[in-house]
């Protein structure tokens, strides 16, 4: 069915059950891809290159994420002048596996900087499409689950992908390649089964100036101040997100006091069983605002557990106390980001433009994602003894609760 891109979301078809499948199943593919990478293969394949510098990983992956702000509202606005969006789906898979099987065997850290700059461009232009097209097909009645579900793919991946290099953590190829090679399957099927849903009436027609391009980096908070404080809140509790995760591997091997390799299976087993928090946190909070219709509330109480995880993790020092901080901070991580994707497909600014404010609102998502990991190292080497992940940890809660109480308090278009 071709549906117009400017539909008034209460007017939107229900969307198939086979679309929406596929397109959980891509988006279960894409974060594994990519998130396994950033949170294990990174780290593995850095501690190979240059031992004992952990802070080449903040820059590596800030970089990464730097360059990808700059040009992810530039393929959301060639997005939104297209027919069909399934060309950034198969750029984006091909791009990224591509460069996955090349940090693998980089030689050095400039080489492996540069592999993760074209991985991450790959695999967050996929992310950013499925996301764009949740906004072209899904109607309001479903995008509470909707979201859930892509929230809940969306943890499940990493954590099935993180099982996946641990079981292969002593070939460095595989431990890349692997989750790359099943993403990029998954993706495939979904391009291949969405082929009506793709199309779309109506595209974005204004001319492609110089102006027009300076001008999709930005939007008028003023004249949307619903997306403009959702976008705040977005940022904040980012922020405190990639605080507390990005430099988790070396963490875990400081506080269990064992070598960066040998805690993929230490990382394997907390993610494991924290799948079952992230999945009732993805669909449980989805499934409930959609219900209650309430989202604002949904949001507040996912930086809250948020905060509670920090927290026990922060003076954990035993695997069981990284365990129930683990646990907590995925419910939360889950919970947060199924309601508030809902939020966010609520207040776009325009659906004809979807691809360019999606790109917006995905800059509250990368830039924590490239400053914090950038800021971390001056906060863990902020005391003179051993490296200061409390205060890492700590600043991060801080950050994601102000985040929550804003999406909570000054969003006024959503209840």
């Amino acid at each position: 069915m071709t549906v117009p891109a400017s539909v008034a979301p209460d007017v939107l078809p229900k969307a198939r059950g086979g679309f929406i499948f596929w397109m959980m199943a891509a988006n279960f593919g894409v974060a594994m891809a990519y998130v396994v990478p950033a949170a294990f293969s990174l780290a593995v394949r850095i501690d190979e290159l240059a031992p004992g510098r952990e802070e080449v990983l903040g820059y590596v992956t800030g970089t990464a994420q730097a360059v990808f702000l700059v040009l992810s509202p530039l393929i959301g606005v060639w997005s939104d002048r297209t027919r069909s969006r399934r060309p950034f789906l198969i750029a984006g898979g091909v791009l990224g596996l591509a460069a996955l099987a090349a940090i693998a065997v980089a030689p050095n850290l400039f080489l492996l900087g540069a592999g993760w700059i074209l991985a991450m461009l790959g695999w967050a232009t996929a992310a950013q499409t499925i996301l764009a097209l949740q906004a072209d097909r899904i109607p309001e009645e479903q995008r509470g689950r909707v979201s859930g579900f892509s929230g809940m793919t969306g943890q499940i991946g990493p954590t099935i992908g993180i099982g996946v290099a641990s079981a292969v953590s002593g070939n460095t190829f595989l431990v890349f390649m692997l989750p790359g090679l099943i993403g990029a399957a998954l993706l495939a099927v979904f391009v291949a089964t969405s082929k009506r849903e793709n199309i779309r009436a109506n595209v974005a027609t204004t001319p492609v100036s110089a102006r027009t391009l300076l001008g999709s980096y930005v939007f008028n908070p003023r004249k949307h101040p619903d997306f403009g404080w959702n976008w705040l809140g977005r940022l904040a509790f980012f922020m405190g997100l990639y605080f507390n995760t990005t430099f988790a591997t070396f963490f875990y091997a400081q506080r269990l006091d064992l070598p960066v390799r040998e805690v993929a299976g230490t990382v394997a087993v907390i993610s494991v069983i924290g799948l079952v928090a992230a999945t009732a946190g993805a669909i449980g909070g989805g499934y409930l605002s959609d219900k209650l219709r309430r989202r604002r509330l949904f949001a507040l109480i996912g930086a809250i557990f948020f905060v509670a995880g920090a927290v026990v993790e922060a003076f954990a020092h035993s695997f069981p106390a990284l365990l129930v901080g683990s646990v907590l901070m995925q419910l939360a991580i889950a919970f947060f980001s199924a309601v508030d994707q809902a939020i966010v497909l609520a207040v776009l600014p325009s659906r004809d433009e979807a691809g360019r404010y999606i790109a917006v609102v995905q800059f509250a998502h990368k830039l924590p994602s490239a400053v914090a990991p950038l800021i971390a190292p001056f906060i863990i080497a902020s005391s003179s003894g051993e490296k200061n992940y409390t205060l890492l940890y700590l600043t991060g809660a801080v950050l994601a609760l102000i985040g929550g109480l804003l999406v909570f308090t000054r969003v006024k278009a959503v209840r």
